[in-house]
């Protein structure tokens, strides 16, 4: 059925992936073209989580569990941080996008000019707030004082250089937003090696200690920028702009800004969400950290997928609403969602066997409290896959339609049941409560989501 199908569907997009960069979109058989497009952008995550994961890793077995630890208890600001970097730049893209499916290549240009003054200014602005902000929050999040050092070694060096971040998330973000999500993927293959590379020569030959691995990721973060930046200069001239497209266009900034900035703080907030949970895994202490930071790692991967394909679903829709292509849009949606169900099953049933082996080989421990409480995490929020699967599809078709507030709603929805379960839930419950939280917010927010979504679905078609 179904498995057939995405299977050799896959096969297809990989050969055709091969041989062409960009993707039509607006035309041919849905499902082959969402996932052609959306193949490269999974290949790609994974290489982009192997950046914290190898850190994990490395800093694990050669600098001992409480170096571990201290990447653990800043994860959730890592993932705060480079979240909001990527929201940023997926959602400028998808104003790009627009144009590019309207073909108004003018606009276009002058969206490029504008994202490169958007994207500027943000950095200096997260750069600034993180330079007074890092320790404190780390204080106020209960970090053991045996380890409060480190992790702030580690996470202002991410901190610090976020505009590299962002250059990178703002240049692949301009490609994908023209159906090309091959190229980056290539750039970002390089600089993951050259992480991995970097990490065991920092830690291990130069013994710089934890805080090397946060600068090899933002070195290695640096040559993906630089490479997709040189590669559109030469190939895709198009999206280069002029002088005379540096125009203060109001709209224009605002549009740009609003989107990018509702992905951005869409990510961020799920982020707040996140690093308040860490409030109450600090207090378990150093084991059930490193075992949370395993869980998590594996957790990323095993959705990886998932969110891909929603990436997909994100430029699909945007470029089909700049063409008024309303009917693809809705039979884009269906099938995506289809095959993100699909793959939370298999994902499942994978971890289920195999979470124990995983944690062990992530946290480079033996340790029965990580490997035993990691494996418990896996194991039981993964049965709620198919829900995330649904969110994700129905989240990013919204933002593909240019709903800025909708897809907001819903992560409030997710911090706000964090907080109730820190203060009411996890105190009762123990690290059960922690394994339980995102699941269970998963499925009021995946119905906010899908009614807001018939509803919007609805105005096409009558307007």
């Amino acid at each position: 059925g179904w498995l057939f199908v995405i299977v050799s569907q896959l096969q297809s997009c990989y050969n055709s992936s091969m041989k062409n960069s960009s993707v039509d979109l607006l035309r041919g058989p849905i499902l082959r073209s969402l996932l052609i497009f959306a193949l490269p952008i999974l290949i790609s995550n994974i290489f982009q989580q192997l950046y914290n994961t190898a850190d994990v890793m490395i800093v694990g077995r050669f600098l001992g569990p409480d170096a571990l630890a201290a990447v653990g208890a800043s994860s959730a600001i890592f993932d705060l941080v480079i979240g909001f970097a990527l929201g940023v730049g997926n959602g400028m893209g998808v104003v790009i996008a627009r144009y590019y499916g309207a073909q108004d290549y003018r606009k276009l240009r002058q969206s490029v000019a504008a994202t490169v003054v958007i994207g500027l200014g943000l950095s200096a602005l997260v750069m600034i707030l993180g330079h007074f902000g890092l320790y404190p929050l780390l204080t106020f999040l209960g970090t053991p004082t045996s380890i409060i050092g480190q992790s702030y070694q580690y996470i202002s060096m991410i901190v610090s250089c976020v505009g590299v971040s962002l250059g990178y998330n703002l240049c692949a973000g301009l490609l994908r937003a023209v159906g090309d999500s091959l190229t980056a993927l290539y750039f970002l293959i390089f600089s993951a090696l050259v992480n991995i590379v970097l990490d065991l020569f920092f830690i291990t030959q130069l013994h710089l200690g934890v805080q090397s691995a946060g600068l090899a990721t933002i070195i290695s973060q640096g040559l993906s920028a630089i490479l997709c930046l040189y590669y559109i200069k030469k190939k895709v001239t198009f999206l280069l702009p002029s002088k005379s497209d540096f125009v203060l266009d109001s709209s224009l900034y605002l549009d740009l800004f609003g989107q990018g900035m509702a992905m951005g703080l869409m990510n961020s907030i799920v982020s707040i969400g996140t690093v308040t949970l860490q409030y109450a895994i600090n207090g378990f202490g150093p084991l059930i950290i490193s075992a949370q930071v395993a869980a998590r790692r594996i957790m990323s991967f095993a959705v990886l997928p998932l969110t891909s394909l929603a990436a997909g679903v994100t430029t699909f829709t945007s470029q089909n609403f700049g063409a008024k292509q309303f009917k693809r849009i809705v039979a884009g949606l269906k099938q995506s969602s289809l095959v993100s169900i699909t793959w939370s099953v298999i994902a499942c049933a994978l971890l289920y066997i195999a979470s124990p082996f995983l944690a062990g080989f992530i946290s480079g421990s033996d340790n029965a409290v990580i490997i035993d409480n990691a494996s418990r995490y896996l194991r039981i929020s993964s049965l709620f896959y198919p829900i995330l699967g649904m969110l994700f599809s129905f989240r990013n078709c919204l933002q593909g339609l240019g709903k800025k507030l909708t897809p907001l709603t819903s992560s409030f929805i997710e911090l706000f049941g964090k907080i109730l379960f820190v203060l009411l839930v996890i105190p009762s419950m123990g690290y059960l409560g922690v394994i339980l939280c995102e699941p269970l917010i998963w499925i009021p927010m995946t119905i906010q989501l899908y009614f807001a979504l018939r509803k919007h679905i609805r105005r096409l078609f009558i307007s």
